[in-house]
């Protein structure tokens, strides 16, 4: 397997260069590494951290490259409940067909259009956008599974904002961890909800 090379004399996704004209007609394997260090050079800045493995497969035939990657492995992300690093598992694919034409053109999601003066087609920030759109908008750690110092402070500072909508989420997610590591006590409730109740008893 070929490591990802950073020297910014060659490029740093030089590793991610495909020689399209020379390359035979048939299907072709390549395989890359994904570290830290990748999404560094991609400025990315929810990926902390990446231990993932890439095929790509180019099947190329009369005047197309049939492209499929397949991704999977690891990557640190920031919780947005703890904000402690957390491990997210990828498993994502993507294909695409590329072809030469006149200019460059990409409307559409699964066909590239690519100048006839291209000999080369660097597929890292392909590699990179399969692996952003595998994340959810929202990322957390499993139940119970959270820095418990920092919730207890964020349930402290929430709180003290009781007009904040987000507040009663956040406090429920607090709670959800108490309520993990304790089996046996009683399931939190939204204290809203609890006054609610004693309106509704009372009439």
């Amino acid at each position: 397997m070929r490591s990802f090379s950073t020297d910014l004399t060659v490029g740093k996704f030089s590793e991610f260069k495909l020689p399209l004209k020379g390359m035979p007609v048939g299907i072709q394997d390549f395989e890359y590494h994904l570290g830290k260090q990748f999404f560094v050079d991609m400025e990315s800045a929810d990926i902390r951290g990446a231990d993932l493995n890439v095929r790509l497969t180019v099947n190329h035939r009369n005047d197309c490259y049939d492209l499929a990657f397949a991704i999977d492995g690891e990557i640190v992300l920031m919780c947005d409940r703890c904000l402690d690093d957390m491990q997210f598992p990828v498993n994502a694919a993507y294909h695409i067909v590329v072809k030469y034409g006149e200019d460059y053109c990409d409307d559409s999601d699964d066909l590239l259009v690519i100048p006839e003066s291209d000999n080369y087609l660097n597929v890292a920030y392909m590699v990179y956008d399969t692996v952003s759109l595998a994340i959810p908008i929202k990322h957390v750690h499993p139940q119970g599974q959270c820095n418990r110092a920092m919730s207890a402070m964020l349930k402290k500072h929430r709180a003290r904002n009781v007009d904040d909508e987000d507040a009663g989420l956040e406090d429920g997610f607090a709670d959800e961890m108490d309520s993990a590591d304790d089996s046996g006590s009683a399931a939190a409730t939204d204290p809203r909800w609890d006054e609610l109740r004693k309106l509704s008893d009372n009439n």
